[in-house]
């Protein structure tokens, strides 16, 4: 059967991580930020892609600009780098320990939602070497594409609402930044404004893109 396992980190004094283990053998893991929401759409996976995936999703934090400071880059050093760490280094060694989940960056993505969609990029083109895709539904405007790309970039798939034109303006720039930079990307719009369902409803998709058959 499928389950939910929790565990708390001493990070930031105690952060809680979610896994969704899927009753069949993981074929790809998805790590997350915004774990209170994402780690429940393992289901939601489970019964619209054809992949067996393991959702990995970390908790956020309440205060929404504490929350942008540890997803996005631009805004306060450190803090964006301590929470790196703990999200790229400690979370994937208790997926390895707790579960023996090894899988190679190629079945292996990162994805968010708004502010954590910063995040996912910046994860993604930070360690592509860990990470084959990005999923990002509505990204955030804080963090904005570099102008040094390296070579190798994650195949990346964007989302927006057609209601919500910020955010779509954000995903549509780094659209076209990745595409300049000769990444694999996919950027669809779907109706709806921030925060509806079409985020849940597109994780599946982004699954069967990068790791379908």
């Amino acid at each position: 059967m499928a389950e939910l396992v929790t565990e708390t980190f001493e990070y930031d004094g105690g952060r809680r991580v979610t896994a969704y283990v899927p009753s069949e053998t993981p074929g790809a893991i998805v790590y997350a930020g915004d774990g209170q929401l994402i780690s429940q759409w393992g289901e939601y996976v489970a019964a619209r892609s054809g992949v067996p995936t393991m959702i990995v999703a970390a908790d956020r934090l309440d205060d929404e600009m504490d929350r942008l400071h540890e997803y996005s880059p631009i805004f306060d050093a450190e803090r964006f780098a301590a929470h790196e760490k703990f999200f790229v280094e400690d979370v994937r060694a208790w997926v390895r320990s707790r579960f023996g989940a090894t899988l190679p960056a190629d079945r292996t993505a990162v994805f968010g939602v708004s502010a954590s969609g910063e995040l996912a990029l910046a994860a993604g083109l930070r360690h592509p070497d860990l990470y084959g895709a990005i999923f990002c539904a509505s990204p955030g405007g804080g963090y904005k594409p570099p102008g040094d790309m390296q070579s190798t970039l994650p195949r990346t798939y964007l989302v927006a609402g057609t209601e919500e034109p910020f955010f779509q303006e954000n995903a549509a720039r780094w659209a076209d930044a990745l595409r300049d930079a000769d990444a694999d990307v996919v950027m669809t719009e779907r109706k709806g404004s921030h925060g509806d369902p079409f985020w849940r409803e597109e994780l599946p998709l982004m699954v069967d893109w990068a790791f379908g058959p």
